[in-house]
């Protein structure tokens, strides 16, 4: 398979569990983007504690 085919699929994947499952892909969003705050939030005291 092709990256273009790979890049449908993993759409078409991510549309049929958003339509299929709602609440499940929110609550999967939500963590990713509390996850990435985080790193954020880390990367920020790492830089700020640089003398």
């Amino acid at each position: 398979m092709n990256k273009k085919h790979m890049k449908l699929g993993a759409i078409a994947f991510v549309a049929w569990y958003v339509i299929s499952r709602p609440e499940g892909a929110a609550n999967l969003v939500n963590s990713a983007l509390g996850g990435l705050g985080g790193a954020a939030e880390s990367l920020s005291q790492f830089v700020s504690a640089i003398p």
